[in-house]
């Protein structure tokens, strides 16, 4: 799960030491000599001035050595004077998350996400108002990614609407585990394990007092806190029954956040 247990931006040396890739200064071999290199870390020295500091990290495990420093990696983003509190208390951090890498096979992508203060759960918004949203490299120029983080920024009334209308929609017990089975379903969706019904029950259990509401927007969090740490068992095609493990490849983390944040808007009132 995408977390970020503290406000205090990482320093360079911090990202270094989580994701060098972000780092390179030289495109992969591999490469045309069509493709524009731009570092990563020119993105994130332009999101200092526009307010927006890096707070987490990631890359993926390069396949071989040479595509070592070139892999696909993440930066989340946080602006500390762009915050939705809301009137019982639950505060909200929207955060950007940039993904990249240096092997001529990705673009810069920008998705929108939120981060909840009561339980330190990272979930990512999409739906069509919040789409991500791709800058290429070659013709990059700060103005461009002024322009295109000031339109997300626009756009983040929308993410309170959204979350607004999950609190003002209360769930009975049957609405709930439905949607447990639901976004159970969906993180095991390509594979051929299975679940016993008492994992539909044991991801809808909260994990604090603070989660115990019965709002969708509650429950969503609890639901989805519980799946992608791996807080229910399942069951292999042999039979064979195993405790699932906390979703730690960041785009599988983003691909299934989105998925399930999908669904819960379907039960919105």
């Amino acid at each position: 799960m995408l977390k970020t247990n503290s406000i205090t931006p990482l320093s360079k040396r911090d990202l270094n030491e989580i994701a060098p890739s972000i780092f390179t200064t030289v495109p992969s071999p591999e490469v045309t000599d069509k493709y524009t290199h731009i570092p990563t870390e020119k993105v994130i020295d332009d999101m200092e001035l526009l307010g927006w500091l890096p707070v987490e990290a990631k890359e993926v495990k390069a396949r071989t050595k040479d595509t070592s420093g070139y892999q696909k990696h993440l930066v989340v983003f946080r602006n500390n004077d762009v915050v939705i509190n809301g009137e019982d208390g639950d505060t909200v951090f929207p955060q950007i998350l940039l993904t990249n890498s240096h092997d001529g096979k990705n673009c810069f992508q920008f998705t929108a996400g939120l981060f909840r203060m009561i339980c330190e759960n990272g979930l990512v918004i999409a739906d069509t108002e919040f789409e991500d949203i791709k800058m290429r490299h070659m013709g990059y120029t700060f103005e461009d990614l002024q322009v295109l983080i000031k339109d997300m920024v626009k756009k983040l009334p929308l993410t309170v609407d959204a979350m607004n209308n999950m609190k003002n929609t209360q769930l009975e017990e049957d609405k709930i585990l439905d949607l447990a089975k639901e976004l159970l379903d969906i993180r095991i969706e390509g594979t051929q394990n299975t679940y016993p019904v008492e994992a539909i029950k044991e991801v809808a259990n909260s994990q604090r007092k603070e989660d115990n509401d019965d709002d969708l927007w509650t429950v969503f969090n609890r639901i989805q806190e519980n799946i992608i740490e791996g807080n229910f068992e399942y069951k292999t095609p042999s039979g064979k029954v195993r405790q699932a493990r906390i979703i730690k490849n960041f785009k599988q983390d983003m691909d299934v956040n989105k998925k399930m944040f999908i669904k819960a808007i379907e039960y919105a009132a």
